[in-house]
């Protein structure tokens, strides 16, 4: 059974002859194949330099949630300084990352989310805070430029609804049946003015630098759930299973 884990952070222990970017000793982040583990192996390219002023269990959250948010927001959804973007699930790792690549972006940033992250969200940048328990988004009369849909499970025509006309909808993640989801989204957007887009992010070593930056000048703070024991991993695998973490969760393997 392949070893699980991508994101890491953690220190060089032996590098192949052809590599130049790293010795051992070095202190990087990024990707690597089976993390969940005392070690793990990467290409050079998939690491970049951990930042000094971030904890390694930090650095770990940063990756693969960072990918997604960076990319779907300045790539995807092409989001501009003053662009008003709605971040629906906003709590978890994608979310908690978007809300302040968003914010460094130059966006005023609504957060929809769960009441007991209301607070944790303000704190890391929201302009505005949604709790989808009490309100509904649709019914505030707002309009966004952007919507960055990771909770996925309202309909297209709700998040139609809330966007400009000539706003962007970016499809980050689907809860039920996300390949249909997927589907009716590009279907759809062949016969409306408003962009309608389906996201998978991929691993690029310029983007992580950028968010190596954004840790460094504190643009990007990754909000923790908890952190786990490597004994831990199955009790941190079912705290992710149940859709409630507060940002993200991490294994921290002595």
């Amino acid at each position: 059974t392949p070893i699980r884990g991508a994101d890491v952070a953690g220190t060089v222990e032996a590098i192949g002859k052809n590599v130049t970017r790293f010795k051992p000793g070095d202190e990087v982040f990024g990707q690597g194949r089976g993390s969940f583990a005392e070690y793990t192996t990467s290409g050079e390219t998939g690491l970049a330099p951990k930042p000094r002023n971030v904890s390694f269990e930090q650095a770990a959250a940063v990756p693969g949630a960072g990918y997604t948010a960076l990319q779907g927001l300045r790539n995807k959804a092409q989001l501009k300084p003053g662009q008003r973007v709605l971040i629906y699930g906003a709590g978890g790792g994608v979310g908690t990352l978007a809300v302040q690549v968003a914010k460094a972006l130059g966006a005023h940033v609504t957060a929809v989310s769960s009441p007991e992250n209301l607070e944790m969200l303000r704190s890391i940048g929201a302009d505005e805070v949604i709790d989808y328990t009490r309100e509904d988004f649709v019914d505030r009369g707002e309009r966004y430029d952007v919507f960055f849909d990771i909770g996925a499970n309202r309909s297209l025509s709700a998040c139609r609804r809330v966007l400009t006309k000539d706003g962007t909808y970016v499809l980050v993640g689907a809860s039920r049946h996300p390949i249909a989801r997927v589907i009716k989204t590009i279907l759809l957007s062949k016969f409306v003015s408003q962009r309608l887009l389906g996201f998978l992010a991929k691993p690029a070593p310029e983007d992580l630098v950028i968010l190596k930056e954004f840790l460094e000048s504190g643009k990007l703070a990754p909000a923790l759930d908890g952190k786990y024991s490597f004994e831990q991993v199955p009790d941190a695998v079912r705290r992710l299973g149940t859709g409630k973490a507060r940002g993200k969760i991490v294994i921290s393997v002595p």
